[in-house]
Parts: C-alpha cells; structure tokens; sequence
C-alpha cells in the first residue's frame, strides 16, 4: 500500500498531510508526485475529485523550496504558475497551497476577474513564488505590464478541457509562449478530446501520461433522460417537473447569462425558490448565492456553464439540461453535479428542433443513447421527437452495440418515408459543400474569468 511518506515528499510535507488527517495518496497522487519530483513533464487524465490539486501542489512546494532564491521580497516574480479556468478553482487551489506550504516561506498570489484589480496589483508588486491564476485576468496584467513571467520554473494547466468549454485556448496559448521553454509543465485534463491532445502536445516534452479511470464502485449514479419539446415550451414543462418530480435541490443548465436571469425570474414567479449564477456576478454575489443553496434557502440554482465545475454542493438530486452544451464534454461535466458520494441522481435534458446536432455530438462522445420521455400528456404539449426515435431502442450501451443490433448504419430505400427522400433530392447542396455548413456553432470569443 503507498504512502505519503514513500512518495519522496519531505518531513514538514508531510507533517503538514498528517495534520489534515492524508495518509494514503489518491491513485493520480500516487503516480504525479514521483514524476513531478524528478523533473518530468507530466499529462493526467483523471475526472474532477480525484486529488489533483494535491498532486501537483505537493511536488511544487517541494521543488520551489529544493530551490529557493528569495533575495528581496518585494517585487519578487513568480516562479511557479498554475491556471485554473474559474474563480472558484482558482481560490481552492490558493487555499491547498497555503495548507501544504505551511512552515515553508513560499509566498502565493491569486488573481481572477470579476472584482478590482487593485488588491490584486498590490499583491503581485509585494511579491510571489507561486501566481494562480485565470486567463482572462492573467492576460489583461500582461498587457498592462504588470506580471512578469520570465522566471517561470513551473507551469500547471489544470482542467484543460472546461478551458476549451470557456473559450480560453487561445488566451493559454499567448501566455505559454511568455513562458521560458526550458520550464517543467504539467496539465491535467478530465477528457482529452482532439483539441486538448493538440495544446498538450505543442506545451509539453516527452511527457509521463498517467490516466486514472474510476472504480465502477465510485462511478455517480445517475439515471439520465431526454425530452423532446420545442424552445417555446420548455418552461412550462420545466416548471411541471420541478413541482411533481420530488425535486429537492436541482440544478439547470442554461446558454446565456441573460437567459439564466430571466429563466430564474420566472420560476419566482411560479412559486419555485431560485436564483441564477454566472459569469456576469461578482465574486462576492457569486459566493454568496452558492451559500445560499448550500445552506437550502433556494431549491434551484439555474446556471450558466461557467459553474459546471466550479459547483461543489452536496445533496443535488436533479440536473436539468434547459439548453444542451455547445460542446459535448460539458454535458458530462453538467450532470456530474449530482450522484455523488453513492447517491443516485437524475439528469434531465431538453431538446428542440435546432438542437438535435448537439444530441448526437453528446451521444457520440458518450457511446450512450438518451433515451427519449414522452411529455406529459395533461400539459398539451406536441413532442418534437423525430420519427426513428419514437421507434423503440435499447435503452443503453455504446454505439457499436447498436451497430451490431442494426446490422447496417442505414436503412434501405423502402423503409425511408416517402417525403425524407424527395427533401433530400429538392434540398441536394452542389458537390463539395455541405447544406447550411457548421456556422458559427463551434468559434465563440474568449470570455474572461
């Protein structure tokens, strides 16, 4: 059985652990300190919860005291820099470093948008060892000159993938290339999807690739299902399933900030307990909401993605999916906000007519079909589900299962209706293009934690 102590982690390390009651390494702890410690780059693909944090915060605390050189302290540049994607993470991370550095003179700074720069500004002028940070605030001191990252020891890219949901690619790769290039690099990431595989591989050399999957034991339970309803009435069967599904405490998933306002709003006015978090609330009401929620003052908390990773409240029992993700790994990262800690949760998603192409990105990064609930009949609401899902399907399993059920990817010309086939000859696009192309769908600007 590993330890702390077999890790190679020094005495007051570990003195500081044993004071937080850490005795045996998470499996991601386990393989990342001893390959952080010798120096080496580092890939990790484990999901939220499995100890990443202290598993790159050990070996940094370490390596940065192996090495000191404080000289004068004001005006000191960071010499290990870690990006978390939201303000929340961003803090928790501060915080772990804070806990494991105690008794070293390691110094830490954290900046994040949202609030005045001021406080943030002074901080890094009195100087810091370790800067944590956002990318969106982190780039705009750049450009301020007010951050110097020359002497960037250490760089760590935490949840790599809710970056690429945010629209920070770019952002992350304007500030790694202010970055030495003999530095230590490692990122970590819950899904490693094409864009992801990309950045990692252009940031880091010949890297240790450690993948952690979960026990099926630990794995959330979560019973998950799909309504077909046109955009016009997915608040009235929102409302319906919120006041006869035993919902306790759920949370729904919007698009827009605008949105999630008004969708909180009108469930006020309906008599159901809400309130709405995202991007555009300072960090104070921000804080302030989630302690609310904790603290069951609200039954529902409707959401912008910017808290599908940031959200750490026990007790959700509903996720609802009111407008499906733009990008497919969002939608695991959304549901696993309930079935924690061996309860099982429910996840509920709408889907209209225009959002059928986001369905099938989710059901091909998940190797699961959702399976479509009849709307309740007493709401007079018409389904909006096509016609092959209203046949029935095997309620579960991966994509090749189906395949192999099937025994074809298509149907023949006498099982295709009548009118698919001449929309398809009225609506043929020239050789070489597609109808309609991928728009806009898949390009959105970088937003600024």
């Amino acid at each position: 059985m590993q330890t702390f102590s077999s890790l190679g982690l020094s005495p007051r390390i570990l003195k500081a652990l044993d004071e937080q009651g850490y005795q045996e390494p998470t499996p991601i702890q386990g393989q990342c300190i001893p390959a952080a410690l010798s120096g080496r780059d580092v890939l990790g693909c484990a999901q939220t919860g499995t100890g990443k944090t202290a598993a790159f915060s050990l070996p940094m605390i370490e390596l940065l005291v192996a090495n000191e050189r404080y000289g004068s302290k004001a005006g000191r540049a960071p010499r290990a820099l870690v990006l978390a994607p939201t303000r929340e993470l961003a803090g928790q991370i501060d915080d772990a470093l804070h806990t494991y550095g105690r008794g070293t003179r390691l110094r830490t700074a954290v900046v994040y948008g949202g609030v005045k720069q001021h406080k943030q500004v002074r901080q890094l002028r009195a100087g810091s060892d370790i800067l944590v940070a956002t990318p969106g605030r982190l780039l705009d001191l750049m450009e301020q000159g007010l951050v110097d990252l020359r002497s960037i020891e250490m760089f760590v890219l935490d949840e790599a993938d809710r970056m690429l949901d945010m629209g920070f690619i770019d952002p992350i790769r304007r500030i790694a290339k202010e970055l030495h290039s003999e530095r230590q690099t490692l990122f970590f990431s819950a899904t490693m999807p094409p864009k992801i595989r990309s950045l990692a591989d252009s940031m880091l050399r010949d890297p240790v690739s450690i993948t952690i999957t979960p026990e099926p034991a630990s794995m959330p339970k979560i019973d998950q299902s799909l309504y077909h309803v046109a955009v016009e009435h997915k608040p009235v069967l929102l409302k319906h399933l919120l006041e006869e599904g035993a919902v306790e405490r759920g949370v729904v998933f919007t698009k827009t900030k605008h949105g999630a306002d008004k969708l909180a709003k009108s469930l006020e006015r309906s008599g159901v307990t809400a309130s709405a978090i995202h991007g555009n609330r300072t960090q104070k009401q921000r804080e302030r909401t989630l302690g609310a929620f904790r603290a069951g003052k609200f039954r529902v908390l409707v959401a912008t993605d910017v808290a599908a990773r940031g959200l750490d409240v026990d007790g959700v029992t509903d996720v609802f999916n009111y407008n499906l993700p733009m990008e497919p790994e969002a939608y695991v990262h959304r549901i696993g906000r309930t079935g924690r800690a061996g309860a099982t949760g429910r996840a509920i998603s709408f889907c209209s007519r225009e959002e059928r192409g986001l369905l099938r990105g989710i059901e091909r990064f998940t190797e699961e079909r959702l399976e479509a609930t009849p709307v309740p009949e007493e709401l007079g609401i018409a389904s909006e589900a096509p016609e092959d899902r209203r046949k029935p399907r095997p309620s579960t399993g991966a994509k090749k299962k189906y395949a192999k059920r099937s025994g074809s990817n298509s149907a023949s010309a006498s099982h295709q209706p009548k009118r698919k086939k001449n929309a398809r000859r009225s609506n043929a696009a020239p050789k070489g293009k597609r109808p309609g192309g991928r728009g806009r769908q898949g390009s959105r600007p970088a937003s600024r934690a």
